[in-house]
């Protein structure tokens, strides 16, 4: 056997070396980074979904309460419900009106908030550059 058989890799193959394992290092990174914003998000999204139901539903007992009230004030089932559903029918208009300069920028912007969260992680490795 030769000397240089048995002799260490040379200073290029350990560069080389640490070049592959420190490539694979970040990816790893990456794929933990997104794993967590994702997951969050879909905690927000979960969250966002219960809350919706629920408000939902205590909607749907007010809007009741509400048909039965204007039906006692008018005399008729039918103009009470009947005004309910005008509140509602003006609501959607004007939610649908104001959803562009409303509505999404505060979605768009919370989403994105959640992937561009700095977490102490990233504030660390900034602080040390």
């Amino acid at each position: 056997m030769d000397k240089q058989d048995k002799q260490e890799p040379g200073y290029f193959e350990q560069t080389g070396q640490m070049f592959q394992q420190y490539i694979r290092n970040r990816l790893l990174l990456l794929k933990l980074l997104a794993t967590e914003k994702t997951a969050r998000l879909a905690s927000l999204l979960v969250i966002f979904l219960v809350l919706m139901m629920l408000a939902f539903l205590i909607l749907l007992f007010i809007s009741m309460m509400a048909g039965y009230y204007f039906a006692e004030v008018t005399g008729s089932l039918f103009y009470g419900f009947g005004i309910v559903a005008l509140i509602y029918v003006l609501l959607f208009i004007i939610v649908f009106l104001l959803r562009k300069k409303y509505i999404d920028p505060f979605i768009t912007n919370t989403i994105v908030r959640v992937f561009f969260d700095k977490t102490a992680d990233d504030e660390h490795t900034e602080g040390s550059k």
